[in-house]
């Protein structure tokens, strides 16, 4: 986000001083590499840089002195309780007030709790080595990764939250260029817009894969019962496509950190807890899905296609690929997986897995592939060669990208999410058989009845 951010503000034709900690980051970023994986960022980041209106160092004080806004985009984790880790902003906080030299606005780009922006005022205040003037402003992003620099330059909206106009009118100058509605509020008002936000769209995901388990069970299909109620203008059809689950670096922590902050003023958030405890069980879908499927995990080979939370990045935080092949390995599953991005952040995360250059070499002689990510790679894949390479032919889709019908000509075993597959059909032939093996059985009954009535006639 603060990479985008810094790219995009030059872009606009402001002077950026983007300015890191890590070393190796800012050497990459002086050598023309990108340490992240992001849609048009190399791009615009190069042009922008040859024309002297963005530079990369370590050097904190000198970002500061030659800086009349000052965007905080740190990190903040969640803590093991759930609390937002806020010791990053608290650092740079007081780093500002040191290295001050004249008015600044000092302003939270991060994801913080309610409260946030009057802490980060206070710590400047009393770190200060002279007393100059500042405003605190929080000034959320609703960027999304993969797409991050064309929604940051595309905008639904601005939110700025300040309680002084000085202020207020220097951050509205700065954004005017992006032509999008501009909100002024109150500092506590705009972070929890944030909060909600994500929490809500969080929560739309959620109830659309309750939706799905459900369909699953009865024979409807998830797509067609999304595009019905999308249609309604109140509910719109964003964020409502089926599948194991959200990840990422925000909604997880962002959910986990608004149950806290409501928990700090007594108050349970029952609808988002649930939304947290169904999106976890909803990464456990595909694992529960291919147990049915090959009863024996334990030396069986399964391809995972696609290790990023979500395609066009190479992000793999809260990722459901993570929770299906831990479950995987422990029922003593080999794994061999591959991702367009992802794979070189993986390999520091998941051990004992066989990374593979393409997805022909990740599914050769495997017994079921797990698509966890809709990368368009995947899309685009010969489904007829994977088939061939394959030892088996249980395939699990997880994103919904491909058709039941389609998959089943070609040999598949399919499974997908929330619409009729091999594991729908499965069970109404059991049923079936059920119910015929109890029409026997009332059948048979009734006519040892008859012949015992007969008997006792004679």
């Amino acid at each position: 986000m603060g990479l985008v951010s810094g790219v995009c503000f030059a872009e606009m034709g402001n002077k950026v001083i983007c300015v890191d900690t890590v070393r190796e980051k800012i050497d990459k970023l002086n050598n023309r590499i990108m340490p992240i994986y992001e849609q048009d960022l190399e791009e615009m980041c190069n042009c922008n840089r040859e024309q002297g209106r963005i530079e990369f160092t370590t050097d904190l004080r000198y970002g500061i002195k030659n800086s009349d806004i000052i965007f905080i985009a740190v990190g903040t984790p969640s803590l093991p309780d759930g609390h937002a880790d806020l010791s990053q902003v608290e650092v740079v906080a007081k780093e500002i007030a040191h290295h001050m030299n004249g008015y600044k606005i000092v302003v939270n780009k991060s994801t913080v709790p309610v409260g946030t922006q009057k802490m980060v005022a206070r710590i400047i205040l009393e770190n200060q080595d002279k007393p100059f003037e500042f405003d605190v402003v929080s000034n959320p992003e609703f960027l999304r990764e993969g797409t991050a620099v064309h929604d940051t330059m595309n905008p639904d909206r601005i939110i700025i939250g300040t309680e002084s106009e000085k202020a207020a009118r220097i951050m509205t100058t700065l954004h005017d260029p992006l032509g999008a509605p501009i909100m002024v509020t109150d500092p506590e008002s705009a972070e929890m817009i944030k909060y909600a936000a994500n929490a809500f769209l969080a929560t739309k995901i959620t109830f659309m894969n309750e939706i799905a388990n459900i369909c699953e069970k009865l024979g409807a299909d998830v797509g067609e019962v999304a595009r019905g109620v999308g249609l309604d203008h109140r509910i719109s059809d964003k964020f409502l496509n089926a599948g194991i689950g959200f990840g990422g670096g925000c909604f997880p922590k962002d959910t986990k950190a608004l149950v806290k902050l409501a928990e700090q003023v007594d108050y349970e958030f029952k609808l988002v807890k649930s939304a947290i405890q169904v999106n976890n069980l909803q990464k456990l879908r595909p694992v529960e899905k291919l147990r049915k499927a090959v009863p024996v995990i334990k030396g069986k080979t399964v391809a995972v296609l696609g290790l990023a939370f979500k395609p066009n990045t190479d992000d793999i935080r809260e990722a459901s690929a993570i929770t299906v092949i831990n479950e995987i390995q422990k029922m003593g599953g080999r794994i061999k997986a591959y991702d367009p991005a992802a794979m070189a952040v993986a390999r520091k995360v998941l051990k004992d897995v066989d990374y593979t250059d393409n997805v022909y070499d990740a599914v050769k002689n495997v017994d079921a592939v797990v698509m966890v990510t809709e990368w368009e790679e995947f899309r685009q894949m010969n489904l007829a060669r994977v088939k061939e390479l394959m030892n088996g032919n249980i395939f699990i889709d997880g994103r919904n990208v491909f058709d039941y019908d389609s998959m089943t000509r070609l040999g598949f075993e399919y499974y997908c999410i929330g619409k009729k597959d091999a594991g729908f059909y499965r069970e109404s032939a059991l049923e079936e058989i059920a119910s015929a093996k109890e029409d026997l059985f009332k059948l048979s009954k009734k006519k040892c009845n008859e012949s015992y009535e007969h008997i006792v006639q004679l």
